[in-house]
């Protein structure tokens, strides 16, 4: 199974992204398919074995629109091409229509007005004129709705070829025939100006919504500006400029200050502070000496230094950042499904409408041009664009703020549940505590400073040198400190949410917590200073030699400075805050109480944790869980929005429905705010397009005629319709202004 990711083209409202949506679902080997109007992308998972992207194109092709794979490179800019011709036709449209307006002015108004020419009064005159604007400037409405007949579709286009194409055709008979008119007692009224008017609306229309819909990239297309375009290589011994695409794996490449780091990599020689906001959102520096990794498109500050390239191309953090933007930008939050849905009964029913209009004035009053106005007019204040833009551009928009705040969010139904959000569960190590233990004490059954303690400190650090786990690094750091080597360890084995264990010079070392060490019977009175170290919030370690308790390690975690200010404002904001620890109930209380959190579990294997949050939704609650590494994962995998926390890793980032980079919990706060900032700008959205329809087709439908003589003119509602669309996305584009509130 194969995902890709088309751009689409032709698209004029949400039932086309309906239509082109049915298309490739049927396709035989498509698994699924979503198609975002906003973003003009189509989203698509297939079975390679069954068919092929040159298929779904083809199927995209024979619905009457195109579609072409994004570049594989997502750091390739993808700008859209300035429609020219579209610019021409809404030129050539706007000239004509204005000279027919003026032309119209004698008889629309009943005055005489000298500087208009009189030939231009001539419906012969009008009807020359409107023809290129319809048949040219138009001809995409007209050949849309043809192709959408041939599918037994309706779509906007539809609703405006029928709508000018009746205008255009009634309008005929009087500029040819208007004797018989006025035998029948009608005035041989003509409504080319209104065809030709409502038609150079709609491509102003389109044109200014192509142009504001441009604008919600912006956060990607800002995200790829900041790569660096060279980089300076050090190849047999010679400093070289690069273009960054002939970077490679292993390179050896000089940063200076002020350089932007051109791609990920690890630093071999110098130390320097680097400005990671632009990628993670941390705002303050980061120092990074030989060891550290960094981050291309980040900024070197202070000193120089030389780095082996690790990551180039798109394989590049940046680069995956971008690529999950657009794949969260491309897909649909669930109140967009609803939209849809009501969109593709729209059209249908504006049809009937305006078919029902028609026959009701045309049966009560015998008035053909009553009739033509009302029907025309409900054809064309109808459209259902607005309705189609209003999900699609404030998620666009919304998912790219996030990428500018550090803030990945993979998929559109995420961001609009993490609004919902009642209960926040967070991993204790490395989420709330910064992640990075030291060992601070360590005693012995048999005293300190002697033989015995390096002897066990070797025994521990061999073992725990086997293992991932952040304590685990904690233990080889401290014994490296003292001076003492690693030795080779046999049968190692990690049990899980207890502890350590293997052969080292033949002897069975044990390393875990005093839970297993009572699973395993063996005695640990003789060590009592664990209950002290514990009221101080530390982790305690036990070290067992064959079966024989031997000593204790003392580990210490801070708290990240952020944490407290963080907890406090979810707290603020509704929300209940969980802690869930591996740690015994002493320690996880202590670090409880710094954090001011009142509910916690603890001594919780990673096994459990996902039952934990399971127990949470069981009791109502929306639950997001917070992680920041692989342990977490199921946990992360059963909440329902899953928030990775820490340095932004390849891991993090695919277990998580929200990824955090920088690490700050504030990050969560931020996240919640963006998506309670963007659900509201979606229902500003839907309201403006459904009270825009709700009030202007009974009006268009001239229900005010009976008792105020009013009837709404076909150009007022070609307008009205063209620039809800615009109102629409210009309103999603406020989301630009959002900043996060402080703590």
């Amino acid at each position: 199974m194969d995902t890709t990711t088309l751009k689409l083209q032709g698209m004029s409202c949400a039932a086309c992204a309906k239509n082109i949506e049915n298309a490739i679902q049927a396709v035989e080997g498509v698994k699924t398919c979503a198609v975002n109007f906003g973003a003009e992308q189509a989203t698509v998972s297939y079975d390679v074995r069954k068919t092929s992207i040159a298929k779904i194109q083809q199927a995209v092709s024979d619905a009457g629109y195109s579609a072409e794979p994004l570049p594989e490179n997502v750091l390739v800019e993808v700008k859209p091409a300035r429609n020219r011709t579209l610019h021409r036709k809404v030129w050539t449209a706007g000239v004509i229509s204005a000279v027919l307006v003026l032309g119209s002015l004698p008889a629309m108004t009943g005055l005489s007005i000298p500087l208009i020419p009189m030939w231009l009064h001539s419906a012969i005159v009008q009807w020359l004129l409107t023809t290129p604007v319809l048949f040219w400037c138009g001809a995409k409405f007209f050949v849309n709705a043809w192709k959408s007949l041939k599918r037994r579709t309706a779509t906007m286009d539809t609703l405006v070829s029928i709508g000018t194409g009746s205008a255009y055709l009634y309008s005929l008979f009087p500029t040819f025939f208007p004797q018989w008119f006025i035998a029948q007692g009608l005035s041989p009224d003509v409504y080319f100006e209104a065809a030709s008017v409502i038609i150079a609306l709609l491509l102003l229309g389109r044109l200014l919504e192509q142009r504001a819909r441009g604008q919600t990239s912006e956060a990607i297309q800002r995200l790829i500006g900041l790569q660096a375009k060279t980089a300076r290589v050090i190849r047999q011994g010679r400093e070289i400029d690069l273009p960054i695409a002939q970077v490679i794996v292993g390179d050896v490449i000089l940063v200076r200050p002020g350089e932007k780091i051109p791609v990920d990599g690890e630093i071999l020689e110098g130390r320097s502070t680097i400005d990671e906001a632009m990628v993670t959102g941390e705002s303050l520096p980061v120092t990074k000496q030989a060891g550290d990794e960094v981050i291309g498109a980040t900024l070197n500050q202070t000193g120089s230094f030389k780095f082996r390239a690790t990551r180039v191309g798109k394989d590049t953090f940046l680069a995956q950042i971008v690529k999950l933007v657009q794949q969260a930008q491309g897909s649909k939050a669930p109140i967009q499904r609803l939209a849809d849905q009501i969109t593709g009964w729209f059209v249908p029913a504006v049809l009937a409408i305006a078919i029902l209009t028609f026959i009701v004035w045309y049966t009560f009053t015998g008035n053909v041009s009553i009739a033509l106005i009302t029907t025309v007019g409900v054809l064309i204040i109808a459209c259902p664009c607005a309705l189609g833009l209003a999900t699609p551009t404030s998620i666009m928009v919304g998912t790219g703020k996030g990428a500018e705040n550090g803030i990945l969010i993979k998929s559109a139904e995420s961001l609009e549940l993490a609004h919902k959000l009642q209960t926040i569960v967070l991993d204790k190590t490395g989420t709330i505590t910064k992640g990075k233990p030291t060992v601070t004490d360590f005693f012995t059954v048999r005293g300190t400073i002697d033989q015995n303690e390096f002897e066990l400190l070797k025994f521990a650090a061999s073992i725990e040198h086997q293992s991932e786990h952040p304590l685990a690094e904690a233990v080889v750091q401290y014994a490296q400190s003292q001076g003492v080597d690693i030795a080779e360890v046999q049968d190692f084995e990690a049990i899980a949410g207890s502890g350590v264990q293997g052969y080292v010079s033949g002897q069975l070392i044990q390393i875990g917590t005093d839970r297993w060490m009572t699973e395993l019977n063996i005695d640990t009175h003789a060590l009592q200073q664990s209950q002290q170290l514990e009221t101080l919030g530390k982790t305690v370690i036990w070290i067992a030699v064959d079966r024989s308790i031997e000593a204790i390690m003392g580990i210490a975690d801070a708290v990240k400075p952020s944490s407290i200010a963080a907890i406090r404002s979810l707290q603020k904001m509704g929300l209940e805050v969980v802690m869930l620890t591996g740690d015994n109930r002493r320690t996880a209380q202590v670090i409880a109480r710094e954090v001011n959190i009142d509910r916690v579990f603890a001594e919780v294997r990673p096994d459990q944790k996902a039952a934990i949050v399971e127990s949470l939704q069981r009791e109502g609650k929306i639950v997001a869980m917070v992680g920041d590494g692989i342990n977490d994962a199921p946990a992360l995998a059963q909440s329902d929005v899953g928030m990775a926390i820490g340095t932004g890793t390849d891991i993090a980032i695919a277990a998580s429905d929200i990824t955090l980079i920088s690490g700050d919990l504030n990050s969560i706060v931020t996240a919640i705010q963006l998506s309670r900032a963007t659900i509201r700008n979606i229902r500003e959205n839907l309201f403006f397009a459904f009270i825009y329809n709700i009030v202007g087709i009974p009006i268009a439908a001239g229900v005010l005629y009976p008792l105020f003589g009013w009837l709404l003119n076909p150009i007022v509602a070609g307008a009205a319709m063209a620039f809800s669309s615009v109102s629409v996305v210009t309103n999603a584009l406020r989301l630009r202004n959002f900043r996060p509130k402080p703590s």
